[in-house]
């Protein structure tokens, strides 16, 4: 997507689930439910409708998985890994998968264990945080006589739910298998893995102690080590993964350790995609022709056999290509023949030599054809939405699409609901529809923005440039902040401005010196200490948007506010002064005695905050330990100040700085914020101190 900062994303973390210390009885598979990713599961309201195989197609497909899974005798590889590039119907076989065999009558068991679908664009689908919880999660529902080992499990340590990973899956799954007594008279159960390539985020916490978006490739092999450790416990189960074949997964999945254990199915080879789409165009067209009034001129029935051959043709078996061209067509508000026609006309392709290229080229020229299809009136507008749905793709708090463009139309000046309007012609490759979850979904698929992104030129008076979509939003939400005090109210498009100017500034490439220097005025009449504050919705500590103001915050040469600017020293100096003190005056107040005693009767469980903050204070002590003494000294005396009023809250900080989930091999130490709390602990019988010496930090 566009390309902006890993703080992009960085107000998903606070996702991250809270953990009590005590689950009581008959709450343990409620906690797990509640911390499972619900919407990841094949019958998720999340993924309503879910991705099926047209009828009569992906057959040949399905059929081998069911030949390989074999129902009540184990396959002798009991790892599957399905692969295809994008668009080649690889979820819909997975959904078509789990539903053929929860339909089955003549079992005495449910064949599906578990599923997990992981999306790209959902903070709770992306990431294996989740994974291993939801999993067991299943696990009691469909195989029964585990429910109690894992209800147990949970009991005995609730706090298993915020251990690693591979923690999890030997608390979680495999102990509870292994107390069931003798596993090989169990029948096995099939645990269905889709877009592994979508997943894309290591687990929050690990994101925000790295300071950096963990290689995707990363997180995608350890999903795999998991799967193939639980393989190595012979448990009754078989996986089926289903991704595409990146070069990273199918190395690891060919290495000695899988090779032994796992059979490779190449979709795109086993299944005869030119038959499956011409199955799919052929039943589409049909339905969308019982609806139309027959001319009494025409010689067959629309769209007639050229049409639909030259399509077909033009699909190259290609499924979601010949899915977007249904959905391009089946309109009530305009003829499906001209639609059609227009789109099939050699004469109307900007490179018809594209057509005879891959699909996915292919593809991109229908996305063409279909912006040339939206009203010349609207392509302005219509280019503008699109550039500032890119700008923040990763950012809405909103969780419905509508909600989402609401807001985005009033930070860019506009009247809400003109930007849904806008792109409603777009319907064949953009949601319309709105689905309760945790994220708006916009696209039907990666191709549609990898293409807006990947053609940045003007197309048929549609221009995209996400840069122009970045300045817009960063320019209304610095107005939108400019009321903003510690208690004025927050409304949804306070929050996205508030979660969301500092990424947006760090994206930001002006183009003019007076574009940036009249950002710069609007920073320094905002209340940045109130902003900082408020940007937190759950309340205690300070929202995510503060860490890129801290990093490099001494630092002239990498300051986010610095752009190697001609505009005059002093009023850039001004800025960074203002950046800098209302940083220090937002740490004081959070770490005041009233305010965080307030926070630790909050009726939610603030450890998570807590913790959250220890990591704002250490990066932030890391910066001023050299450069600004003072500050140093008054972030001592702050904490000094709490441990004497408020000890109880202070230990419950100290001790949520470093839960037992953030240490280990591989976890950054927090030394600046350690060594403070020593000093504070050292000035404890103390009654007057008025510095620090710098030697001991």
């Amino acid at each position: 997507m566009s390309s902006v900062s890993y703080f992009k994303n960085a107000k998903h973390f606070i996702a991250k689930p809270t953990f009590n210390t005590y689950v009581s009885d008959g709450d343990a598979l409620q906690y797990l439910h509640k911390h499972s990713a619900t919407g990841a599961m094949h019958d998720s309201e999340e993924r309503y409708p879910p991705p099926l195989c047209h009828p009569g197609t992906g057959e040949a497909v399905v059929g081998r998985i069911e030949a390989w899974y074999g129902f009540e005798i184990p396959p002798e590889k009991k790892i599957m890994w399905v692969h295809a590039p994008a668009g080649y119907g690889k979820t819909a076989v997975a959904g078509t998968v789990s539903k053929k065999l929860e339909s089955r009558t003549d079992l005495d068991f449910n064949p599906v264990g578990a599923t997990f679908f992981f999306w790209r664009t959902s903070p709770e689908r992306n990431s294996p945080a989740r994974f291993i919880i939801t999993l067991a999660y299943q696990f009691t529902m469909s195989i029964p006589e585990l429910a109690p080992h894992i209800e147990a499990a949970v009991k005995r340590n609730p706090m298993v739910l915020s251990k690693t990973l591979e923690a999890q899956l030997m608390k979680l799954i495999v102990e509870p298998f292994k107390a069931l007594g003798e596993l090989d008279s169990m029948p096995h159960r099939l645990v269905i893995v889709d877009g592994l390539d979508e997943c894309i985020n290591s687990d929050q916490e690990s994101r925000i102690e790295k300071h950096y978006a963990e290689d995707q490739e990363g997180v995608q092999i350890r999903v795999l080590d998991l799967i193939r450790t639980l393989q190595s416990y012979h448990l009754p189960l078989c996986f089926l993964i289903l991704s595409r074949p990146e070069p990273w997964i199918k190395q690891h999945i060919e290495a000695n350790r899988f090779q032994t254990v796992t059979e490779i199915l190449d979709l795109y080879e086993v299944g005869d995609h030119m038959k499956d789409a011409e199955k799919f165009v052929r039943d589409e067209l049909a339905r969308i022709a019982e609806n139309l009034v027959p001319n009494p001129g025409d010689d067959e029935q629309w769209p007639g056999e050229k049409l639909v051959q030259k399509l077909l043709r033009r699909t190259g078996g290609h499924m979601l290509y010949a899915a977007t061209v249904i959905r391009h067509v089946d309109v009530p508000y305009d003829d499906p023949h001209r639609r059609l026609q227009n789109l099939l006309d050699e004469r109307l392709h900007s490179n018809p030599d594209l057509a005879h290229s891959s699909p996915f080229s292919s593809l991109f020229e229908l996305y063409r054809q279909i912006i040339q299809s939206c009203p010349p009136a609207n392509r302005v507008l219509m280019g503008e939405v699109l550039e500032e749905i890119l700008a923040a793709y990763h950012d809405f708090i909103s969780s419905t699409v509508h909600r989402s463009l609401n807001i985005l139309d009033r930070i860019s000046g506009r009247v809400a609901g003109r930007g849904i309007k806008a792109i409603r012609p777009l319907h064949a490759v953009m949601q319309m529809v709105d689905h309760e979850g945790l994220h708006p979904i916009f696209f039907y698929h990666s191709s549609f923005p990898e293409f807006l992104q990947s053609h940045p030129q003007t197309v048929l008076g549609v221009t995209v440039d996400v840069q122009k979509g970045v300045g817009r939003l960063l320019a209304g939400s610095l107005k939108t902040l400019s009321p903003v005090t510690m208690t004025s109210e927050v409304n949804e498009d306070t929050q996205f401005a508030l979660s969301q100017w500092t990424s947006l500034w760090d994206a930001w490439k002006p183009s003019k010196e007076a574009e940036y220097s009249c950002q710069l005025k609007e920073l320094l009449n905002l209340d940045l200490t109130a902003c900082f504050v408020r940007a937190n919705p759950s309340g205690i500590g300070m929202g995510f948007s503060i860490l890129s103001c801290i990093f490099s915050l001494y630092d002239p040469a990498k300051n986010f506010l610095v752009r190697g600017t001609s505009l005059p020293s002093p009023f850039i100096e001004d800025a960074v002064s203002h950046l800098q003190s209302s940083l220090e005056r937002a740490f004081l107040r959070t770490l005041h005695p009233d305010v965080f005693l307030s926070y630790s009767k909050s009726p939610s469980d603030s450890r998570w905050s807590w913790f959250i903050l220890a990591l704002h204070l250490d990066a932030y002590l890391a910066q001023i330990a050299t450069h600004h003494p003072t500050g140093f000294a008054n972030v001592f005396q702050a904490l000094r100040t709490l441990r004497l009023e408020q000890e109880e809250v202070y230990e419950l900080f100290e001790q949520g700085a470093s839960p037992p989930w953030a240490q280990g091999e591989g976890k950054m130490p927090r030394e600046a914020l350690t060594n403070m709390f020593k000093l504070v602990r050292q000035s404890g019988e103390l009654q007057h101190t008025d510095s620090v010496p710098m030697s001991s930090a």
